[in-house]
């Protein structure tokens, strides 16, 4: 028994380093986004593509990662996750413009397969603290977010190491991760080659059910707003007359405001009967800060705070729903490959979009103001995502509840 809860804190430990490579690699580029175009001389258009890129990795890779899981198993599957963004934030450090784009794409994919695999072998392994343990996943994710998005500008300025060798520091993440997750790649062995027309029929009926896409546009809509505040923020309050060291300072409060749900979100999900009232009430709190931010810009550290607690809060719910509205580990990853296609599909077109208009327009108005009302429509996604349903099994997988 000593054995078994040692084996289970182990693996504990690995999903939460690995936690801390599935937001902070992307999201520490934010705050250096100035700097990068200054010296590569993009426009903001240009720019955004690259806070883009990962989310399109995101939507194009996370439909295959449970296929890769399915044939190398998920510990391996993983591994192969952190080795990819390892190689992919040397080469957006070191390749100039080339590698900023193909570095920023590599490091995506990796956490692509990252961000589907989690809940599935969460789902597995550990069923029955799968809803706590994703909290507590969601606030490794945003503590290391916060602390990336805090050094990077002391790294970059006052230690002069520029902001390629800021964004290198990144490397440490998944360098620890992999030596902590060594012990794990012999401890499952992938399916049978003959099963992998039961995983297709799967997955397809996956994509057929309502349920799975109320949860697929939950977690594609908190994505979208989520990925605009994280990309264009630093950006907005220097126009609102904040420093670019605020900025920046206020762009890790924002990422540290997103790891506090990750504290008492697990636990009451625990104690509900479905998760409607948090999927409704995190979302007008995001609406009525959104707006907060537009009509009183003086109190900007209050609607940060509220916006990073709303859009962290949407993004454990929705990886909740993956494995509470799912029978098993395959469905999860199904469901969480199809969620996160959806949804940074959906949610990669908003840094772009923003820099057009901030481009066309000149101001941050109206997409503050486009944030807010899809703030109120995703309060509705998360009272239908919220409700205690199941997906259904289709005939060929229904022997694999317990896989």
């Amino acid at each position: 028994m000593r054995n078994v809860h040692k084996k289970n804190l182990l693996l504990i430990v690995g999903i939460l380093l690995i936690a801390t490579n599935l937001r902070a690699p992307f999201t520490s580029v934010a705050p250096l986004l100035e700097m990068i175009r200054a010296e590569l001389g993009l426009t903001a258009t240009l720019a955004g593509l690259v806070q883009t890129l990962p989310l399109l990795a995101f939507a194009a890779f996370s439909p295959f990662a449970a296929g890769v899981a399915h044939r190398l198993g998920m510990e391996k599957a993983l591994f192969l996750a952190l080795i990819v963004i390892a190689v992919g934030i040397v080469v957006r450090s070191y390749a100039g413009l080339p590698g900023l784009y193909a570095g920023t794409l590599i490091v995506g994919s990796g956490i692509a397969i990252g961000n589907v695999l989690l809940p599935g072998i969460l789902k597995r392994d550990l069923p029955h603290r799968a809803a706590s343990l994703t909290g507590l996943y969601a606030l490794t994710m945003g503590l290391a977010a916060a602390l990336g998005s805090a050094v990077m500008i002391p790294l970059a300025q006052p230690l002069h190491a520029g902001w390629h060798n800021a964004l290198l520091s990144t490397l440490l993440l998944p360098l620890i991760a992999v030596a902590v997750w060594l012990p794990q790649l012999s401890r499952h062995t992938p399916r049978p080659a003959a099963q992998h027309g039961e995983h297709r029929r799967h997955a397809s009926g996956v994509w057929r059910a309502a349920l799975a896409w109320q949860v697929s546009l939950f977690f594609g809509l908190n994505s979208f707003i989520y990925y605009i505040i994280v990309s264009w923020l630093p950006a907005m309050l220097a126009n609102l007359g904040f420093s670019t060291a605020e900025a920046g300072s206020l762009h890790g409060v924002l990422q540290l405001a997103t790891a506090l749900p990750g504290f008492f979100i697990g636990p009451l999900l625990g104690r509900l009967r479905d998760q409607r009232v948090p999927g409704v009430g995190f979302a007008l709190i995001g609406a009525i800060s959104l707006g907060g931010l537009l009509l009183a810009p003086s109190l900007a550290t209050l609607w940060v705070v509220l916006i990073g607690i709303s859009t962290g809060a949407g993004v454990i719910l929705g990886l909740a729903f993956i494995s509470l509205r799912s029978r098993n580990a395959l469905q999860a990853a199904t469901l969480s490959g199809m969620a996160q296609c959806v949804g940074y599909l959906l949610a990669a077109g908003g840094p772009p979009l923003v820099g057009l208009l901030h481009d066309s327009l000149g101001g941050w108005k109206l997409p503050l103001t486009g944030c807010t009302v899809l703030a109120l429509v995703l309060s509705l996604l998360g009272y239908l995502a919220g409700r205690a349903r199941h997906l259904p099994l289709v005939d060929a997988v229904k022997t694999e509840q317990h896989a």
